[in-house]
């Protein structure tokens, strides 16, 4: 889940060991108090897996920003990937993947070796924005009219702007977890280049039709998870 970090990220001593409990403790510290042993199946596993590959890396040394700029990396090749056409949207979402899963391995690094800092918050924060940016302009190339992709980007991009905002203005939690969060992008972008990287095999037109379609559901979800959370904002802050 992408819930922009409150600003009070810090390092601390001692949490080089940490179990599964305690690294999802300290996890949810940093995200407003959201539990990941509370989470879905599919969330908590995937967080799972961010917390093994993180503690393997975090023995071997590596920053949490090299994995934060590795994933920036893999999300902007994603359309140079895509506009090659053929089989090449299928390589694309398989990018989308790993830079998702780069997003979660950077802060698990961060937690477990005590290098949890507020420039690598405000860093992770604009490499996931300019991610999600990448992706729909892959989305776009596949054959997404340009005003749904670039909608799809605003949409997520306010989605976190007005929890950043809400955060600054006093409000201490991540207010709630909507249908419009960083699992359901991620889906959508990964889902949507599959699926019309497959069409277009067939038809380059049953190939735009299908990545219009998850595009579309992708920017549906993103405006109820946004109405949803303005809500929510606006009790909090009342």
């Amino acid at each position: 889940m992408d819930a922009e970090r409150p600003p009070a990220r810090r390092a601390g001593p001692g949490m080089e060991r940490l179990t599964w409990d305690g690294y999802a403790a300290a996890w949810a510290g940093l995200h407003g108090g959201f539990d990941a042993r509370q989470a879905t199946r599919a969330v908590r596993g995937w967080l799972r897996v961010g917390y093994g590959v993180g503690s393997v890396l975090s023995r071997l040394r590596v920053s949490p920003t090299a994995v934060t700029t590795t994933g920036l990396l893999l999300s902007l090749l994603v359309p140079a990937t895509t506009a090659r056409h053929g089989w090449w949207p299928f390589l694309a979402a398989l990018l989308v993947l790993l830079s998702a899963l780069a997003d979660t391995v950077d802060g698990a690094i961060a937690v477990i070796g005590s290098r949890v800092t507020r420039l690598g918050s405000v860093y992770d924060s604009l490499a996931d924005r300019i991610g999600e940016a990448a992706w729909a302009a892959a989305l776009w190339l596949l054959g997404v009219p340009g005003l749904l992709a670039a909608s799809c980007c605003a949409v997520s991009w306010l989605h976190e702007y007005l929890r950043s905002l809400a955060t600054a203005a006093g409000m201490t939690t991540i207010g709630s977890v909507t249908v419009g969060e960083r699992p359901t992008r991620v889906s959508a972008a990964a889902i949507g280049l599959l699926f019309g990287g497959a069409a277009g095999l067939v038809s380059a037109d049953l190939g735009r039709a299908a990545a219009t379609f998850v595009a579309t559901g992708w920017l549906l979800l993103g405006v109820f998870g946004l109405r949803h959370l303005l809500s929510v904002v606006r009790c909090a802050l009342r």
